[in-house]
């Protein structure tokens, strides 16, 4: 079973910087998809940046420029640096991981997640 542990998360006031990491347990290949979701409240769950199986990344435009989604197969930890935040990027961000390599945004595609880590930016 695919175990994801998300950490780093905090208060920081705007143009500040926080990175997230997202320790994973229980892969039995690299063959995952994974990715970094927010959601606000009263909002719904959106996806902000994604790795593929071979290392290709992307980011929501709202976050590109300002946030990098990386990973350390050594450690099997995922990253998302955020810098510049915006009082709009508060929110509880989960790392989250799908079997396969097929590119998606949508929630409903992964089944693994990580409990979340709530990220506050002040103004």
């Amino acid at each position: 079973q695919v175990q994801l542990v998300e950490s780093g998360g905090g208060s920081v006031q705007a143009g500040g910087s926080l990175r997230l990491s997202c320790a994973v347990s229980g892969y039995t290949s690299r063959k995952y998809y994974r990715g970094w979701f927010r959601q606000a409240p009263g909002k719904e769950r959106e996806g902000v940046a994604f790795i593929g199986c071979a290392g290709g990344t992307g980011v929501i435009n709202s976050v590109k420029g300002r946030f990098t989604i990386s990973q350390d197969n050594a450690k099997n930890t995922l990253y998302l640096q955020m810098d510049r935040l915006t009082p709009e990027d508060t929110a509880m961000y989960y790392c989250a991981a799908r079997l396969g390599c097929e590119g998606t945004s949508s929630p409903r595609d992964f089944a693994f997640w990580g409990q979340g880590t709530q990220v506050t930016v002040s103004s």
